[in-house]
């Protein structure tokens, strides 16, 4: 008789992680339709917004703080990484912009190492860690949290996009850049808005990922590809995509550990980053190409 238990605990797992990485897809999107480059750094996001967090919660022990702190404090960073890194870049072209991204990404991790060190640091669940029975599997409740708020994210940011002037602005600028600007459209801004964005996005996937992996200083480069990865596979550009994307690459991993092996629990992420970019280059939901 087959047994479920175990392909229900592999999807709920699945869902946990798909969940972040979709946010930290969503972020490399935002960028994308901004600016037409990938930003590197965003991993670096994840890795701060979860230590931030966590140096905040020592300092003022509410999570609620710590978590709004965490988002606020990698915004700004978000903000000041666009300002100071990619602005005064006199050649703009996109292979510049990426390999400033990928030193970018290289800087920060190594600040990073400096302050908090190579220690990982524990973030208490959301609400408690009794874990709760789901037929017969078992789910934390920091689970629920991670699938909850991304669902909340996703739906705000895509009301920010379809419903406010500065989302309308954002993608006036995506589609058109020279169009948007004659129609007195700060372009420059959007931009460094969408950094600002992304890097909350990226934050706040690190704090909630945060109580069930610990905090490191490196643990933003590989959750960065799964991202990037997810981003591709959905289709670059497209929020939907993103979601689906993150949401796939999750369960692909989680079913890859439970039934072969965790040893291709990272390989399963470039394996189908590969098919995708072999048969369906423009990605599942078709983004920009």
């Amino acid at each position: 008789m087959l047994n479920l238990a175990p392909l229900l605990q592999y999807f709920i797992s699945g869902l946990t992680n798909g969940a972040v990485y979709a946010l930290i897809a969503l972020g490399f999107g935002i960028i994308y339709n901004a600016t037409t480059i990938i930003n590197f750094a965003q991993g670096e996001m994840v890795m701060l917004g979860a230590l931030c967090a966590i140096s905040i919660y020592q300092l003022v022990p509410s999570l609620p703080v710590a978590f709004l702190g965490g988002v606020i404090i990698v915004s700004l960073v978000g903000l000041v990484f666009e300002r100071l890194a990619l602005r005064p870049v006199r050649d703009p072209a996109p292979i510049t912009l990426i390999i400033i991204t990928v030193g970018g990404a290289v800087f920060i991790k190594g600040v990073a190492m400096l302050i908090w060190g190579k220690e990982a640091y524990p973030l208490p669940a959301f609400s408690g860690e009794a874990p709760l029975h789901l037929g017969p599997a078992t789910i934390l409740p920091q689970n629920l949290w991670v699938l909850g708020l991304t669902v909340v994210l996703v739906l705000a940011l895509e009301a920010f996009f379809r419903f406010t002037l500065v989302g309308k602005a954002i993608r006036a600028c995506a589609y058109n850049p020279r169009a948007a600007r004659l129609v007195g459209i700060a372009a420059g801004r959007m931009v460094q808005l969408s950094f600002g964005l992304s890097a909350a996005l990226g934050a706040g996937a690190g704090i909630l990922i945060a109580p069930l992996t610990l905090g490191v200083y490196d643990m933003g480069t590989m959750l960065g590809l799964k991202g990037f990865s997810a981003a591709i596979i959905g289709g670059l550009g497209s929020l939907m995509g993103g979601v689906l994307g993150g949401l796939l690459l999750g369960l692909a991993e989680a079913f890859t550990s439970g039934l072969i092996s965790s040893g291709y629990r990272d390989a399963v992420a470039f394996l189908l980053l590969l098919v995708v970019l072999f048969l369906r280059p423009q990605g599942l939901v078709g983004g920009r190409q």
